[in-house]
């Protein structure tokens, strides 16, 4: 058995309380045996209103605390994989005038002598490719591509304690082709970090993840931010652990913040593999 941490989150306007309680979440999954820890999209910071939270994320701010986690990976035995943050390389947004909502994954091991593409031990990032804009029947609307510039790249981690892993970001989980590249990938296990609204919740959440775990024949861990945030919006938690299989083995609810965990069975990643080769029987579609 492996075991794994989720934190669910209520992430607000402030990154270094943001950062400091993912911190404490790393001490206390490393006491409870825990190898890797995951968080919500927007982990350190979840503002909606850009012109508060631009001068941080231009600032240094951002790597800075990346590099606190990545210490704190170290210090406590074990790997976090940053759900996402927003950051602008090199202090500045992109050459689009927009930033990055990045993932970070973070190792407990490391090495001065570690090439980062053959190793996996320095950390390893995944800007989120689809751009949440929609209107929603409830009034919400929503224009991520305003200001971050989508990735053009997967993000897979070749070697951690569940394997290897893919990494995506919220409203990434409604694609399914970045899925199926995953899946063609051997992907043993995907991170879906997350900070679903409400009404696409209550409809959808449950029954993506399900179905993106059963298409690839691998485990889904959705850690996601929960309740009403310092910036008005209100999100929908349940952060989920879904088997190969489609089994639900973790929810955390919609309502609280908090500290779970799952002991995973790495076996049954190939029992359902066998029983159900559907990687393996996929055949290519004319178009």
């Amino acid at each position: 058995m492996t075991r794994i941490a989720i934190l669910q989150m209520t992430s607000g306007i402030d990154p270094e309380a943001n950062c400091l309680a993912i911190e404490e979440a790393a001490l206390a999954a490393s006491k409870a045996g825990a190898t890797m820890l995951f968080t919500p999209e927007m982990s350190l910071l979840l503002d909606r209103k850009r012109s508060r939270s631009a001068p941080w994320i231009e600032s240094s701010g951002p790597q800075v605390m990346a590099e606190r986690l990545h210490e704190a990976a170290r210090q406590n035995g074990i790997d976090i994989a940053l759900g996402s943050i927003p950051i602008a390389a090199g202090g500045q947004p992109t050459s689009s005038g927009r930033w990055a909502n990045r993932s970070i994954y973070c190792p407990a091991t490391t090495d001065a002598k570690a090439d980062a593409k053959t190793d996996g031990r320095a950390p390893q990032t995944y800007d989120k490719m689809h751009m949440f804009d929609v209107d929603l029947d409830s009034g919400e609307s929503w224009r991520e591509s305003k200001a971050y510039q989508p990735g053009d790249s997967l993000g897979i981690i070749e070697d951690t304690p569940l394997g290897r892993l893919g990494l995506t970001i919220c409203y990434d989980l409604r694609f399914p082709a970045l899925f199926d590249a995953l899946g063609k990938s051997a992907c043993d296990a995907i991170a879906v970090p997350a900070a679903f609204t409400v009404p696409t919740g209550e409809a959808h959440w449950h029954v993506l993840l399900r179905a993106r775990a059963i298409e690839a024949s691998g485990f889904v861990i959705a850690a996601a931010q929960v309740g009403t945030h310092e910036d008005g919006r209100t999100t929908y938690g349940h952060s989920l652990v879904v088997d190969p299989w489609g089994t639900v083995l973790l929810d955390m609810g919609g309502v609280e913040a908090g500290l779970a965990y799952v002991d995973l069975d790495l076996s049954r990643i190939a029992e359902v593999r066998s029983q159900i080769p559907s990687l393996a029987n996929k055949r290519p579609i004319a178009t």
